[in-house]
């Protein structure tokens, strides 16, 4: 078979389609996995500011300008 074959550049070229095909596939599921990853670091990232400021209320901390500050009357430790 010569190499400008009608039939074995066909063939060729349906290899080559899947190759590629296969390489989408697999870069769509891993870009899916980590967009998914970062959704879930993003929530995580929320809960987290959420506890810390929590906490920060129940010591009497409150974020004046950047800087935190004890609430008047009560002294740091």
């Amino acid at each position: 078979m010569s190499e400008t074959d009608p039939k074995s550049v066909q063939d060729l070229t349906a290899v080559v389609q899947t190759l590629l095909q296969q390489m989408q596939d697999k870069f769509q599921t891993m870009s899916d996995q980590i967009i998914g990853r970062i959704d879930e670091m993003s929530t995580r990232i929320d809960d987290l500011e959420k506890n810390i400021a929590d906490l920060m209320t129940q010591a009497g901390v409150e974020e004046v300008e950047g800087e935190n500050k004890v609430k008047e009357g009560q002294d740091s430790q």
